[in-house]
């Protein structure tokens, strides 16, 4: 059997790096939906070059809003292995008491 261990400290803190980072890209994916919207708009008004802009901006959104997805999912991930190991440890442990 293979000897698994964790600091679970450690595994936690990354896991809340994760999570905070994927709030943050979630937020920079809106504030770039907004800045699209507003370059859009301004586009109508004869600044033809923000349309350009608002095009890439439309690239980035969903690479940002891809990427918040996936670092939420990775804090539940680590924070569920956290969980199994921890109560994987509570409930071996029981049954050699």
């Amino acid at each position: 059997m293979a000897d698994v261990s964790m600091d679970y400290g450690v595994v936690e803190n990354m896991a809340n790096v994760f999570g905070t980072s994927g709030d943050v890209l979630k937020a920079v994916a809106k504030a770039l939906q907004i800045a699209s919207s507003i370059l859009k708009a301004t586009a109508m008004f004869g600044m033809i070059g923000n349309l350009a802009l608002a095009r890439y901006l439309d690239g980035i959104h969903p690479k940002c809003t891809q990427l918040g997805d996936t670092c939420t999912e990775l804090k539940g991930d680590l924070m569920g292995a956290i969980s199994s190991l921890r109560d994987g440890d509570n409930s071996g442990s029981q049954r050699f008491v």
